[in-house]
């Protein structure tokens, strides 16, 4: 099973708020069998703690050290929101990056992440795109999102 599944994405949410939106991507993960329920309200005390935006509309919650027995393997989850969600500052994020790790198998995946937020198109088109290949793409690093 890879860290970044197409059962791990979930287009065209409409989160009312942040917690809703950070509920979205834990439960992806709990779906997928990555995660025990419990992490999920790990990943809302992390955000109350301190804020996982990144910037450029992407946001990357994740679970407190306290969680990592809740981890049953390493995952990442994505909720696309097309019309974004109010986060903080009153920036809006478009992809909320769900994750759960123990260790460090996720971090090519968020140096992949890093360049793809440093292009605010780009972040733009993975926001509206109808393809969850396209967001599986260009987290594992293969490709760029074509207008």
């Amino acid at each position: 099973m890879s860290i970044l599944a197409l059962d791990c994405i979930a287009l065209g949410m409409a989160p009312q708020n942040k917690e809703e939106a950070i509920r979205q991507a834990g439960m992806l993960l709990v779906n997928s069998g990555r995660v025990k329920e419990s992490y999920v309200d790990g990943m809302l005390t992390r955000e109350e703690a301190m804020s996982t935006y990144l910037g450029n509309g992407v946001a990357i919650p994740h679970g407190m050290h306290e969680n990592l027995p809740d981890i049953l393997k390493t995952g990442i989850s994505v909720v696309q929101i097309p019309d974004g969600v109010v986060w903080e500052d009153d920036e809006p994020v478009y992809l909320v990056i769900g994750i759960a790790s123990g260790s460090d198998e996720h971090i090519e995946i968020l140096s992949n992440l890093a360049d793809a937020v440093e292009d605010e198109e780009q972040v733009m088109r993975l926001a509206k795109t109808s393809d969850p290949k396209a967001i599986l793409a260009v987290l594992n690093g293969e490709t760029v999102v074509e207008s």
